[in-house]
């Protein structure tokens, strides 16, 4: 291969439309801009959301609330919501079969919350500094 013989893919380029060219053209005289105002203008733009100088939608309606995207992905446990639980081992995949998280939850923390008297073994969860000693408190593990 050689530098003078390298070549756009076949439909790659096409050809700049050339206006002004005449009335048979289809976009001859006002070139498609139409007739007068601003944007029939050399150099007539204003920026996005421009509303002549009435005071622009997006800042007369009042500011409201902030939905986060990541919310439906996380999720909080309780330690006596633990406690209820039939298994010793709990994952996410053990706590959204029991109804305990939603079903689209992957980041469950479990938090110093209610008490907590029997084992479990903890895996793939998120453990917050008290619920991880009173869990170890009662020969339960967290990994």
């Amino acid at each position: 291969m050689e530098l003078n013989s390298i070549q756009p893919a076949v439909g790659a380029k096409h050809a700049k439309r050339r206006v002004g060219r005449g009335i048979g053209s289809g976009i001859g005289k006002t070139c498609g801009r139409g007739h007068k105002g601003q944007k029939s203008r050399t150099g007539g733009f204003h920026k996005v959301g421009f509303e002549g100088g009435q005071m622009p939608l997006q800042r007369r309606i009042p500011k409201r609330g902030f939905k986060s995207l990541s919310a439906p992905f996380k999720a909080e446990v309780r330690l006596s919501d633990l406690e209820k639980l039939a298994v010793n081992d709990v994952d996410v995949l053990a706590l959204q079969q029991a109804g305990v998280v939603s079903i689209l939850a992957k980041d469950v923390r479990v938090i110093l919350s209610g008490q907590i008297t029997r084992a479990v073994n903890l895996s793939g969860l998120t453990v917050s500094k008290g619920a991880k000693a009173a869990i170890e408190s009662v020969g339960g593990t967290v990994a």
